[in-house]
């Protein structure tokens, strides 16, 4: 018997079950060609990353909030398992690739700084000072799977998992999610423009049904369980959730969860869209409106968010005066440069080495450096 032959029919073999809009391995498309072996594309993706560097980073990273002294309190990397778990629940029950939903997933929010979206909106304002492009968590993963990973290699992801990534935007939410069929030199076209027009980037719509079920996946993935967080915190009472609300989807994350996974299942089963029903999209937006205004807006005082952009754009400046002086003792040299390869650093402006770095940091290495640069400079 030819296991390995056996082995990979029993890979594929599930393919049989999929619906008609579910997308096949056979489908798969990436910018080099790679050695065929036992799993399906979109399985070996998933096992790229989370073997990667980067993987690890999720677990020292904000999810909303940061350096509180509580292990209870989510962080990156339980935020991408969580999506992961709810997308494939969703996906399963549709008969849609779960290998691809997982893949997208785990991947979606590698480009996030440390601070969350308080340290992206940071990094954004010197990106477009620096570099007159945006800075956007999104754009950012792909541009790290594609030109920052595997020492400036890249993964040589799938088109799918990497347009996936780029159009996961969880905080933007509809009520209807139809994917929009792409070829290579599209996706790379939404990507770029991304850098230079916000407005577009944020209109672009996943390449597959497994990537509508992401996008949605990571909005149910977090906006109840920050609602647990903040309750864990004491920031928030479990009275305060408008009964509106309530009435629809429930007061706990479990409920939230359950609640949503089902309506979509019943409004999207043998369909080649996710939708929600008018009841529960409205009681959502509604949810993600109270938690922008309840939880988002003060997951950071002002006096904080000044530090913060104080600190980095000083680190920023200490790692460009130091590729620019040659000065291989800086930390950026030690533990990024060394390790890039001659294309990335024969490809890539100073200036964008210097943010690649930064959107990599974990929460601890951040604020570290930050201490560490403000007391060289006397501040």
């Amino acid at each position: 018997m030819d296991y390995i032959s056996v082995a990979k029919k029993n890979f594929r073999e599930i393919e049989s079950t999929f619906s008609q809009y579910a997308t096949k391995s056979s489908e798969a498309i990436r910018f080099k060609e790679i050695d065929d072996d036992i799993r399906t594309p979109f399985f070996k993706d998933i096992d790229k990353m989370i073997h990667s560097i980067s993987y690890s980073r999720y677990t020292d990273k904000t999810q909303v909030f940061s350096f509180f002294d509580n292990d209870h309190i989510s962080r990156r990397m339980l935020h991408v398992q969580l999506v992961s778990k709810i997308a494939r629940t969703i996906g399963r029950a549709l008969r849609l690739n779960t290998d691809l939903i997982e893949a997208i997933a785990l991947g979606h929010d590698i480009g996030h700084t440390p601070l969350g979206h308080v340290g992206e909106s940071l990094l954004n304002e010197i990106s477009m000072r620096e570099l007159n492009e945006s800075f956007l968590h999104n754009i950012q993963g792909v541009r790290h799977y594609m030109e920052v990973e595997n020492n400036g290699r890249g993964l040589n992801l799938t088109i799918q998992v990497l347009d996936g990534i780029m159009c996961h935007n969880g905080e933007i939410l509809s009520n209807k999610y139809y994917p929009q069929k792409k070829s290579k030199q599209e996706f790379l076209k939404e990507y770029y423009d991304s850098y230079l027009d916000v407005s577009s980037s944020l209109k672009n719509r996943p390449m597959t049904l497994e990537g509508c079920v992401v996008r949605i996946s990571d909005v149910i993935g977090y906006i109840g369980r920050d609602i647990e967080d903040a309750l864990e915190l004491g920031k928030l009472k479990r009275d305060d959730i408008p009964d509106e609300i309530v009435r629809v989807l429930g007061n706990s994350n479990k409920d939230i969860v359950n609640t949503i996974i089902m309506d979509i299942i019943k409004n999207s089963l043998d369909k080649p869209y996710i939708c929600l029903s008018s009841e529960v999209y409205d009681a959502l937006f509604k949810l993600k409106e109270f938690n922008y205004k309840y939880i988002y807006s003060k997951s950071i005082d002002n006096s904080s968010r000044e530090y913060y952009r104080q600190g980095m754009n000083k680190i920023y400046d200490n790692y460009l005066t130091a590729i620019k002086s040659g000065d291989k003792d800086n930390i950026i040299f030690k533990i990024f440069l060394n390790r890039q390869d001659s294309k990335y650093l024969e490809n890539t402006k100073m200036e964008r080495q210097v943010i690649d770095f930064i959107a990599g940091m974990t929460d601890d290495l951040f604020l570290s450096e930050v201490k560490r640069v403000l007391k060289e400079i006397g501040m």
